[in-house]
């Protein structure tokens, strides 16, 4: 059996099927100020769908994003909302949802500055750099996932460009309050709650030690993660260190009897030494050991802007 469709490719045969021809004919005079694709919320505007994703909120859809109202006025705003409710409701097997006349969360007609501003808090994309700490991940991740067919001003492409992915003393930041965690949840907790009897504490640290080094991993790779349960498919795509993925599995998935805690241990360590190594490729460190703690500290030496370097060193997790 052949798999199904993916959403974005069904997004993008709907826009070009029906999409695209509406515009064209209905609003020509406002094509030069519109920006189309499929982005934001949804398994499928990462390309993660599935069949089981089918349960809820898929639908056959895109979304036009306009710029502010004294480019596009509220009435046009209004006839494209319009226009956007009466497109085909069938479309490859898949039905849409009724719409209200202002579209729907995920898809319809959007203001360009309402969009980035609710997953951003900044309507252009010019984010502080409290925001930049305070801005789930998740959210920066929706804000510049899925594809963009049509930018007529380009303002959307400018705006995703400029959240692409954090600045670099942001970057290194995260990094080191990361990796201080994985030191003490991994190198250090996960042992001594052994050494006390506490097996369900030992994997809380085996959890802490996965989390801060799944984080670990998209900044090593300049990628956002997104929502923790999508956080090992994206994993085993980064481009670089992505079988790790399948060690951090195994220290989630097994027990902590004592058959299986010294290998877990090592691979714990196997872990925190081809991360080390990543740290050296990238020439983020200058420690020499393999005491992920220490590089973590070095990494925050890294840091240019003194107002950022001297915070906390979990100040960025």
């Amino acid at each position: 059996m052949s798999e199904p469709a993916k959403g974005l490719a069904i997004a993008r045969a709907y826009y070009e099927t029906f999409g695209k021809p509406m515009l064209r004919e209905q609003f020509p005079e406002l094509l030069p100020y519109l920006a189309a694709g499929l982005f934001g919320s949804g398994s499928e505007c990462f390309g993660y769908d599935d069949e089981v994703s089918r349960d809820h909120d898929f639908a056959p859809g895109f979304c036009i994003l306009l710029p502010g109202e004294d480019t596009v006025s509220r009435r046009d705003a209004f006839l494209l909302e319009r226009a956007y409710a009466k497109l085909p409701k069938e479309f490859m097997g898949l039905r849409r949802p009724l719409l209200s006349p202002v579209g729907g969360s995920r898809t319809g007609v959007l203001r360009t500055a309402d969009f980035f501003t609710d997953r951003t808090g900044s309507a252009d994309g010019i984010l502080t750099v409290q925001q930049w700490f305070s801005v789930p991940e998740q959210s920066l991740a929706e804000a510049v996932n899925g594809e963009l067919w049509l930018d007529g001003p380009g303002e959307v492409t400018a705006i995703r460009e400029r959240l692409s992915f954090y600045p670099e003393d942001i970057r290194l930041k995260k990094l080191a309050g990361n990796l201080l965690l994985m030191a003490q949840s991994g190198q250090y907790n996960y042992n001594r709650c052994l050494a006390h009897g506490e097996t369900a504490a030992a994997q809380l640290a085996v959890c802490e030690f996965v989390k801060s080094t799944s984080a670990v991993l998209f900044l090593l790779n300049r990628r956002y993660q997104p929502y923790y349960k999508w956080t090992f498919r994206a994993l085993r795509e980064l481009p670089k260190l992505s079988l790790l993925a399948e060690l951090l599995e195994y220290l989630l998935t097994t027990d902590n009897s004592p058959e299986l805690a010294e290998t877990k241990y090592d691979v714990i360590e196997s872990i925190a030494s081809d991360v080390i190594e990543a740290l050296q490729d990238q020439d983020l460190t200058s420690a020499i050991c393999g005491d992920l703690e220490k590089h973590a500290y070095s990494v925050n030496d890294r840091i240019t802007d003194p107002q950022i370097r001297n915070m906390h060193i979990l100040g960025g997790v």
